[in-house]
């Protein structure tokens, strides 16, 4: 029975995943310790408030409670609400995260804190706790906290709000909070912190293979779709369209290259047509024939 189980559910993937969600839960839990409690940044979440609980515990109850143990108390109730509203797959990993984040927090207690201004706390905190996040959100998981607090609130309070805005709503509370405690400053590079760890988290989840779409109207558009597929090996999408000024219908081509490789589709297009119209785009990610395979990024 185990084994059957284990054939059927265990994969390959499924391991790979698990991994990924280790590494990622262990780099914030880094950054939260080594960079963002000893300069008081609250960057929001249940890691946030795990921060003003261990810089006051002392003070109002006459011992430390370490910031592992905060986030396991706190997220310990929205995983048991969360059990019966998200998909279990998903609760699965989310629940394996959330634990491992517990256990990551507490042996990156043990690891060498590096000795840092603010600035560069919340710079490469950012950076790191992105990284980690990145990791965990590409393996389909979460690590509980406010992202779960603000799926439950959506569904009983705010039905008319998306879970992101609900987030937002949240996380932004939790800062405020972290602005009583710490004052003005440390907030402001809370913010820092916050905005580098989003954007690193995009370019994580999204993909660093950067490329460009070309939109090019012609009358050749025969002529050059071939010469692109002859001199570049790269193919074309033709479509129609109707100009709205002209009333002319025209062909519009559709061809998806590589950030390098932009300028000498321009350098082409307008060799056999200098009238020709161009729009060259920005494409995060680029997944099939002569780009990345999809197996690779998912």
């Amino acid at each position: 029975m185990v084994k059957k189980f284990f054939k059927e559910h265990v994969t390959k993937q499924t391991l790979w995943d698990y991994l990924i969600i280790s590494l990622g839960t262990f780099g914030l839990a880094y950054a939260v310790i080594a960079f963002w409690a000893p300069m008081d940044m609250v960057t929001g979440g249940i890691s946030g408030l795990a921060i003003i609980i261990h810089a006051y515990s002392y003070d109002l109850i006459g011992f430390d409670i370490p910031i592992w143990l905060s986030n396991f108390l706190l997220n310990a109730p929205l995983l048991v609400l969360g059990y019966k509203i998200i998909p279990k797959a998903y609760f699965i990993r989310t629940l394996f995260a959330s634990q491992f984040l517990v256990l990551a927090l507490f042996l990156a207690e043990f690891l060498p804190i590096p000795e840092t201004d603010i600035l560069l706390s919340a710079v490469f905190g950012g950076v790191i706790a992105g990284i980690g996040l990145g990791f965990v959100f590409r393996a389909m998981a979460t690590t509980g906290g406010t992202t779960l607090a603000a799926d439950l609130l959506k569904r009983k309070f705010f039905k008319h709000l998306s879970v992101p805005k609900v987030l937002f709503g949240v996380d932004t509370v939790i800062v405020l909070i972290g602005f009583l405690v710490f004052g003005p400053i440390n907030t402001m590079y809370a913010v820092i912190a916050i905005f580098v760890c989003s954007k690193v988290t995009d370019v994580i989840i999204e993909g660093m293979h950067f490329s460009k779409a070309a939109f090019i109207i012609s009358k050749q558009s025969d002529i050059i779709s071939q010469t692109i597929l002859k001199d570049m090996n790269r193919g074309c999408t033709a479509l129609d369209s109707h100009g709205m000024f002209t009333k002319e219908k025209r062909t519009l081509l559709l061809c998806v290259v590589s950030a390098k490789e932009i300028t000498n589709l321009k350098q082409l297009v307008y060799n056999l047509d200098e009238n020709a119209f161009v729009i060259v785009a920005d494409v995060r990610e680029v997944m099939g024939e002569g780009f990345k395979k999809a197996k690779d990024a998912l």
